[in-house]
């Protein structure tokens, strides 16, 4: 098997962020539930755009946040996600392309518009987040690049995609040609409602197709509909590494033969958590990628969500190999 070309190549919603601040009557005027996602229309979004205060734009997505991350950390790095030849469409290209990764999708000349998510941060740092498809859900298998795939020691596949059915289907034939190639498959549950809406699909993937998985407490509960102990033997049985966050607390490591408590990392304010666990991920996947133990592999990604929720948005805003290499 050849050496991989990069390092990680993600595939999610190519979306921009747009962030503002709300309190919690704002959230429960117009229905929303704290700290959750909600898939809405473009009708909808643009209410909840007309409706919000000054916001600050921003390119997002799960997948491109954690790429974006490993970009900044000095990963070679690929993305694959649709968006229109529109204004955001635009933005998103711009900021993915200037960190430095290969994006290789062509633009939807016709159809909705780029993907956007309205996410309204509460004074106590929770994002609530309210999310328009748009053409993020026409990636279809033939945007899959099979050559970009079969370059990258790592595909990472982002669980948000896994609602429109093309994307879907995209998803697997991806997963398909990784380890056809003989690399690495890693997953994002992304959401507890993603979990719950395909929980047997998911726990089927994790197990065929899946080396790597990346979820929160809450995700590897509903997944397996037990407390998290509970649901340990089977993450372990199905996966060769799942990587759990626990919030304040950390985050769990669990190998079949190993497992590891590690500490979050001081951040003098929480201001914004989203994209902490995108960040974690890009952490985490980073020291897969030099070969790490999975302490190292921990700590790195603990370091790597620190600097995401000490400020705005999902993507870093101080270089990442720089934030790593003074605290290390």
């Amino acid at each position: 098997m050849q050496t991989p070309e990069i390092d990680v190549v993600g595939i999610g919603n190519a979306i921009v962020d747009i962030i503002a601040h709300a309190d919690d009557s704002f959230l429960t005027a117009h229905g929303m539930q704290k700290g959750g996602m909600t898939l809405i229309d473009e009708a909808k979004a643009e209410a909840l755009y007309a409706a919000m205060g000054p916001a600050v734009q921003l390119s997002g997505g799960s997948a491109g946040n954690t790429i974006a991350g490993l970009a900044s950390l000095g990963a070679s790095t690929g993305y694959i996600g649709k968006v229109k030849e529109d204004a955001l469409g635009q933005i998103f290209r711009h900021d993915i392309s200037s960190a430095g990764v290969r994006f290789p999708t062509e633009a939807a000349r016709e159809g909705p518009a780029t993907a956007r998510c309205l996410i309204f941060v509460t004074p106590d740092a929770q994002r609530t987040m309210n999310t328009f498809l748009g053409a993020s859900a026409l990636l279809s298998p033939a945007d899959v690049d099979d050559d970009l795939i079969r370059s990258a020691g790592i595909t990472y596949l982002e669980g948000y995609l896994y609602d429109p059915p093309y994307a879907k289907a995209a998803f697997h034939r991806a997963a398909e040609i990784a380890h056809g190639a003989g690399r690495k498959v890693a997953l994002s549950l992304s959401d507890r409602f993603c979990v719950e809406r395909y929980r047997s699909e998911f726990r089927n993937l994790a197990e065929l197709h899946v080396d790597y998985l990346f979820a929160n407490e809450s995700e590897i509960e509903a997944l397996f509909e037990t407390d998290l102990e509970s649901a340990l033997p089977r993450v372990v049985s199905a996966v060769e590494i799942a990587a759990i966050t626990r919030g304040a607390n950390g985050s769990l490591i669990a190998a079949k033969s190993e497992r590891l408590d590690i500490a979050a990392a001081p951040v003098e304010r929480v201001v914004d958590t989203t994209g902490a666990g995108d960040l974690y991920a890009a952490g985490f996947l980073f020291g897969l990628a030099r070969g790490r133990a999975l302490a190292e592999c921990g700590r790195l990604a603990s370091l790597t969500a620190a600097e995401i929720i000490s400020h705005y948005g999902g993507r870093p805003e101080t270089p990442l190999n720089e934030y790593v290499r003074v605290r290390s």
